[in-house]
């Protein structure tokens, strides 16, 4: 379960921001996830509530935004989307020479906070 270890990391990064703002209580998180990285938004959200329970952040919404994986053929130049989450091949040209443009990211959009 890597939900649990990337919860606690970006609860450090939200916990040296919310310091750096001077912010006394964290009421949002904004937070997106490339779909290529897996991550099961409920269990994402029961670990960090878990983690945060006693800190400025307990009882702050969190908001997931999923970036469906974007792809681009080195082939042809075609960018497109996979049917497939397991099997990249162009849909164009039938190649499997795939460089992902969008799909492995995961970062802190954005907090609210007082």
């Amino acid at each position: 379960m890597h939900e649990l270890s990337i919860a606690q990391e970006l609860t450090d990064i939200i916990t040296e921001v919310a310091r750096s703002e001077k912010l006394s209580k964290v009421v949002k998180v904004n937070i997106c996830f490339g779909e290529l990285i897996h991550i099961v938004p409920d269990i994402f959200k029961t670990a960090f509530f878990a983690i945060t329970n006693e800190t400025i952040m307990k009882d702050a919404e969190v908001d997931i935004e999923i970036l469906s994986a974007r792809l681009k053929c080195r082939n042809c130049g075609n960018e497109f989307q996979s049917e497939d989450k397991y099997l990249f091949i162009c849909n164009n040209c039938n190649s499997n020479d795939i460089v992902i443009n969008q799909g492995n990211e995961m970062y802190l959009k954005s907090i609210e906070g007082e």
